[in-house]
């Protein structure tokens, strides 16, 4: 009887599993406490095959942090239609964003909370996709602004400290809201829409509030 011979998991399939490992533990156990016994006996596999595959346990945090940022990334580019009205386009990208963070707390963890702490490596990788949702933001917020005034009166520098102001109240958001039990991400994204909105239609409709220049 010839023996009987099992098919090799693809390499590309295995890693993945690795990093689907490595995000949970990450995630909720943070850098420090997160071992690659663990992580291992998660996947499935041997703790010498983790280190084959990913070298280190800084090169393993490293590879989570890109492909959780690049998901990340993807789920807001792919959820806006630049044929939509302005205020749409700024929903689905919130919508996107928090059903996202959501659906992958332990990334979103990750991300926003132990990749900034643990090294300069791990917060420029983080920052790198910050900076690129915030380009994309402030790019939906400039577009918002032409669409209201042929000649919009909100200044380049007014327009990117929008997108930050924005882009960081979402995270908090997210991350209270994956915190707080009961809270939906159309919820959470209702909520900051509410309030950016709102803001944003006084602007380019030249309503600006301007702090009083009498004493009190």
């Amino acid at each position: 009887m010839g023996v009987v011979k099992t098919k090799r998991m693809p390499r590309a399939v295995r890693e993945q599993q690795m990093l689907d490992a490595a995000v949970r533990i990450f995630g909720q156990r943070g850098y420090m406490a997160a071992s690659m016994d663990d992580i291992a006996e998660l996947a499935g596999v041997s703790k010498p095959l983790v280190y084959l595959y990913l070298n280190s346990k800084d090169d393993l945090f490293s590879a989570v942090i890109r492909r959780e940022a690049a998901a990340l990334t993807e789920a807001v580019r792919e959820a806006v239609r630049l044929d939509q009205p302005a205020d749409r386009r700024l929903w689905d990208g919130l919508l996107a964003f928090f059903t996202h963070t959501a659906q992958h707390p332990d990334a979103w963890s990750v991300l926003h909370l132990h990749a900034r702490t643990h090294g300069e490596r791990f917060a420029a990788e983080v920052t790198e996709m910050r900076r690129d949702i915030v380009t994309f933001v402030t790019r939906l917020v400039a577009v918002a602004a032409r669409e209201a005034h042929g000649n919009p009166a909100l200044a380049d520098e007014e327009v990117a400290g929008l997108a930050e102001a924005l882009v960081g109240a979402a995270e908090s958001l997210a991350t209270w809201a994956n915190a707080t039990e009961g809270v939906t991400a159309r919820q959470t994204a209702a909520t900051l829409m509410n309030f950016a909105w709102s803001g944003l239609g006084n602007l380019m409709s030249g309503n600006r509030w301007t702090p009083s220049t009498a004493r009190p």
